[in-house]
C-alpha cells in the first residue's frame, strides 16, 4: 500500500513528478546513493521521532547526524526515535522506504536546512526500491514542512554547495 499511497499523493499534488523504481534495494543511504548515482548527502532520509506527546518526521541530508541539543532547543523536549512497527503503522512506509509523501496518518514534517545545500535531493518513495528526484524547496512545499536546523554541522570538506 505504501508505494501506492505515494503514487496517489504525486498524482494529486505533483503529477509532473515520477516515482523511480529499481531492482536493487535503496534501504540505506549508501545503497541509495550508489543506486541513484549521487553523493550520500543528496539522499533525503526521513526519520520518525516522538517528541513529548507528539510524533513527527524530520527529513535531512543522508550524511547528516541529528544533534540532540538542537532537537531539544527546537522542539522543547528530547527526541526518541520510533521503532519500525510504529513507523510502519503511522506512515504506511517500511523503514528504508520512509518518506514524507502519502502518509497513512497526518504527521508534522520538518526539513533540516542541511538539504538546502543541494538543488536536487532523492528521498525514498514508500518502499525500499523506490525514490523520487525533487528540489528540497519543492519537497518542503508539497508536504507543508517547516524548515529547522537540527543536524550537526558538517566539516567543510563534506559540504556540497548549490550554485547560486
Amino acid at each position: 500500500m505504501s508505494l501506492q499511497s505515494v503514487r496517489a499523493f504525486f498524482a494529486e499534488k505533483a503529477p509532473d513528478l515520477h516515482v523511480i523504481e529499481l531492482d536493487t534495494s535503496t534501504a540505506t543511504v549508501a545503497l541509495a546513493a550508489d543506486a541513484h548515482g549521487v553523493e550520500p548527502g543528496q539522499i533525503a532520509k526521513t526519520l520518525a521521532f516522538r517528541m513529548g506527546e507528539r510524533n513527527l518526521l524530520i527529513v535531512a541530508r543522508g550524511d547528516a547526524r541529528i544533534d540532540n541539543r538542537k532537537i531539544k532547543e527546537t522542539f522543547g523536549s528530547k527526541a526518541k526515535m520510533l521503532d519500525a512497527d510504529t513507523v510502519l503503522a503511522l506512515t504506511s512506509h517500511p523503514v528504508g522506504g520512509v518518506c514524507p509523501f502519502g502518509l497513512a496518518t497526518p504527521l508534522p514534517v520538518y526539513c533540516d536546512v542541511s538539504l538546502r545545500a543541494f538543488e536536487e535531493v532523492v528521498p525514498a518513495a514508500g518502499s525500499i526500491h523506490s525514490a523520487v528526484r525533487i528540489a528540497p524547496a519543492r519537497m518542503a512545499e508539497l508536504v507543508e514542512a517547516e524548515w529547522v536546523d537540527v543536524c550537526q554541522s558538517l566539516p567543510v570538506e563534506n559540504r556540497e554547495v548549490a550554485a547560486p
